[in-house]
């Protein structure tokens, strides 16, 4: 016998629960064999290993039903879960540029065109290079696939890392543990991912390892199989790390390496990995570039702006040389 706990990922738990716990008893009564005991977001199941699994099977299946319908009753868990036998009719969602709902129901979609071509590509490619400035939502949106990808078991864990470029990637020098150290630099990482997993179920998955968020330093003499692994700043990479991080790639991966050339934060001696990659690898078949533009902005409008106005001085620098 083992015990596990289950959150319920961005929706009201009355809406699962159902009114005086209908929905809730109708589950109990699908899975005699496991003692199951809800409070709040939580659902602490007790019973073997096998009938558990089956559980979180049902309940992913549930969840999906109530994100995009935000609404449960009896009769929609008997169609989701019960077999031809008992009556199922299958549930059809309808097709949209929804990746995944994270909390609160909140639908994270493509909304550029770029941010659908990278959904596409991914489906085709295990490598893909997603080139652009700030604000176009390239590591949002790997992030959102890399979450869907976890909840579908198409991959047992994600990992994401940067390059500390500011902490000269060995870290040592900065006051307070680990994780104190690196959290400046992979903040917006843990900020993605907040807005598609909830606060707790994050945090059991980093510690049991099945999201990683570390600095680039932490992939070397690995291999990474199994997993869906994304570079974010990959501009700030050198040839050789590049190299080391691409090479790191196991069976059954996909990897995203994100990044922005026109923001390189290298010293000056130091080549960006990221330009040698896109020159060396673009035309192998499995890999794939998408360049993001200003078109694809969608933080504040003055952004697009901002952006316009940084790339034409930058070519009239280049004309004044």
């Amino acid at each position: 016998m083992i015990e596990k706990t289950i959150y319920l990922e961005g929706i009201d738990p009355l809406t699962f629960y159902g009114t005086n716990n209908q929905n809730l008893n109708k589950l109990k009564s699908l899975f005699p064999k496991l003692k199951i005991v809800a409070r709040g977001v939580e659902i602490k199941i007790v019973g073997d290993q096998t009938e558990i699994s089956r559980f979180e099977d049902d309940v992913d299946k549930i969840l999906e039903f109530v994100q995009k319908k935000n609404q449960l009753a009896e009769e929609d868990i008997e169609n989701i879960l019960l077999t031809d036998e008992h009556a199922l009719h299958p549930v059809n969602f309808p097709e949209e540029d929804v990746i995944i709902y994270g909390n609160q129901g909140k639908a994270i979609q493509a909304k550029t065109i770029n941010q659908k071509k990278l959904i596409y590509e991914y489906e085709q490619n295990d490598l893909i290079f997603a080139i652009g400035p700030a604000g176009t939502g390239k590591t949002y949106t790997a992030i959102a696939l890399a979450v869907r990808a976890l909840r579908n078991k198409e991959v047992k864990r994600v990992i994401l890392t940067r390059p500390a470029v500011e902490a000269g990637e060995k870290l040592g020098f900065l006051p307070g543990d680990l994780r104190q150290k690196l959290d400046p630099y992979l903040q917006p990482l843990y900020d993605a991912l907040g807005d598609m997993i909830p606060h707790k179920k994050l945090e059991g998955y980093i510690e049991e390892g099945i999201v990683e968020i570390a600095p680039l330093a932490y992939m070397r003499g690995r291999t990474l199989g199994d997993a869906f692994v994304i570079l974010d700043e990959g501009q700030n990479t050198t040839v050789k790390q590049l190299k080391m991080f691409l090479t790191r790639m196991g069976k059954n991966a996909k990897f995203i390496v994100t990044g922005d050339i026109t923001q390189i934060d290298l010293p000056e001696r130091s080549a960006s990995g990221l330009i040698k990659a896109l020159g060396l690898l673009k035309d192998i078949k499995g890999i794939s570039v998408i360049e993001f533009d200003a078109r694809d902005i969608i933080r504040h409008r003055l952004v697009k702006y901002i952006v316009h106005a940084y790339e034409q001085n930058k070519d009239a620098d280049e004309q004044r040389k």
